[in-house]
């Protein structure tokens, strides 16, 4: 009977588990932080071990929503709370879980005032999180697609890291909220219209051409600043320099998968003409943004800022993939994104390891840490590898199939693309050379410290997940399939 009911309700527990932590945490005095610490950890990898449990359970042969659960909040409304997940959701709920431990785990000590609040933070943020990907009620979805914005807006501007913290967060803050408001008004229109927010039922009421235009236009404004899109990526850069390593890994890692979700779940299945009528700006947006972006991070000289503006390069082929309409470019973004989310979050770990030994992130202040860092520098040296999409990594096989998708359209946008695989290439490169070859600069820095054992054990997990999506995507690519077919179907089907 308890075993039953557990599996039956296996994806709302999941959601509510991190809201139990916050429960548990509220009790704990502030100063017993090993406590607060432990707690947080043990919902934490909860989670984790409840996602993996979703994906062993779940169907790869269908695309119907799974582990569905409606419950009323006002009877006899269309209001209600309404989850369930498909193939295409499902791997970012393990994403969320799986990175949200390993940030735990990055905050052990480096967090030195309001730790628990600290702690609380990223259990409300998960919680959001995991939300925004199982909600199939588009009131709901909106609700939480903007409840991410406060935890993060915290994160970033108490515990940041310098002294522009409060400027980063409020511009985050103020570029995402203006943005979806936009999408707001959308939402609202179409209550209206249809009388529901379930998204099941939307999927299946044709709008009118130009008010699917209309409504496209309102949910890109949101999704675009999410991703972001240039010319909508300003606040991306400043956020991530500014916030803790922690605060950039999710930021990295699940956030800027929020605007490429929406795209997939919303914005193509609901307003499919629309998509279709827009996918040129997209296309110019998207090209755009990996020439640009890749030329922009060749004169950084702030680690992080390289690593952010390569993240806004690599989203523009997780749009290119997601309008390219056909089963490798839509399957290949979806693994694009996720490999990226642990890439980038591995670099801006690494990053934050040089950050907690020497506090700068100044290109100019290091060289020739191969020599005292042998360890720290062969991770480097891997995940690095992984950004250009090495042949082997995660990143290749959601890049080539990105550019499978992209031939089948367009050779001449195919071409372009490839210059942003070679720019990749060179600024990946070259960070690499400059931090880990050449002289030490004995000037600057006396003493050295290579990777400690919590750390060590932090970045294994990553390297590991990298090379088996790389080695046997099809463990990924299978249960992303059949979602991503009838999504496509649904397209063919407004062509016609």
């Amino acid at each position: 009977m308890i075993f039953s009911f557990f599996f039956e309700n296996l994806l709302l527990i999941l959601c509510l588990t991190p809201l139990i932590g916050v429960f548990l945490l509220f009790f704990v005095p502030s100063e017993e932080k090993t406590i607060c610490l432990n707690i947080t950890l043990f919902i934490s990898c909860l989670s984790f071990l409840l996602s993996l449990l979703l994906w062993i359970l779940f169907d790869s042969s269908t695309s119907f929503f799974q582990f569905s659960k409606i419950l009323f909040y006002f009877p006899n409304s269309n209001f209600y709370y309404f989850i369930g997940i498909d193939g295409i959701s499902l791997f970012f709920i393990l994403l969320t879980t799986f990175l949200v431990t390993l940030c735990i785990l990055v905050s052990w000590q480096s967090v030195h005032f309001f730790l628990k609040e600290y702690l609380i933070a990223f259990l409300i943020l998960e919680f959001c999180l995991l939300q925004v990907f199982c909600v199939l009620d588009l009131l709901l979805f909106y609700i939480f697609f903007e409840s991410v914005l406060i935890p993060m807006f915290l994160i970033v501007g108490v515990w940041g890291s310098r002294s522009r913290k409060i400027r980063a967060a409020y511009q985050f803050f103020l570029y995402t909220l203006i943005g979806s408001l936009l999408m707001l008004l959308g939402i609202i229109f179409i209550f209206f219209s249809v009388g529901s927010f379930d998204v099941q039922i939307l999927t299946s009421i044709n709008f009118p051409f130009y008010v699917q235009l209309t409504l496209w236009l309102t949910f890109f404004a949101s999704f675009a600043v999410k991703i972001p899109m240039v010319p909508f990526h300003i606040w991306l850069p400043e956020a991530h320099a500014e916030a803790p390593t922690s605060g950039s890994v999710i930021l990295a890692g699940v956030l800027l998968k929020l605007g490429g979700y929406g795209f997939l779940r919303f914005s193509l299945p609901l307003f499919p003409l629309a998509s279709i009528y827009f996918t040129p700006i997209v296309f110019l947006l998207s090209l755009i943004a990996i020439i640009y972006a890749s030329l922009t991070t060749l004169r950084q000289i702030d680690l992080k800022k390289i690593i952010a503006y390569s993240s806004v390069s690599h989203m523009g082929f997780v749009t290119i993939g997601i309008f390219s309409f056909n089963t490798q470019g839509v399957e290949g973004s979806i693994i694009l994104m996720l490999s990226h989310g642990v890439v980038s979050s591995a670099l801006f770990l690494c990053i934050g390891i040089l950050y907690d030994r020497y506090k700068t992130r100044i290109l100019k202040y290091f060289g020739g840490l191969v020599s005292v860092m042998p360890i720290f520098i062969l991770f480097f040296l891997f995940f690095s590898f992984s950004n250009i999409a090495f042949p082997g990594t995660s990143s290749f096989i959601g890049e080539i199939l990105v550019l499978l998708g992209c031939v089948k359209i367009n050779l001449v946008l195919t071409f372009f693309m490839t210059f942003g695989v070679i720019l990749s290439a060179g600024y990946s490169i070259w960070l690499l050379n400059r931090v880990s070859f050449g002289g030490l600069k004995l000037e600057y820095f006396t003493v050295y410290q290579d990777v400690s054992r919590r750390e060590f054990w932090i970045l294994v997990p990553l390297v590991l997940t990298i090379i088996w999506m790389g080695l046997h995507p099809t463990t990924f690519t299978t249960d992303v399939h059949f979602s991503v077919l009838n999504l496509l179907e649904h397209l063919s089907n407004a062509k016609l």
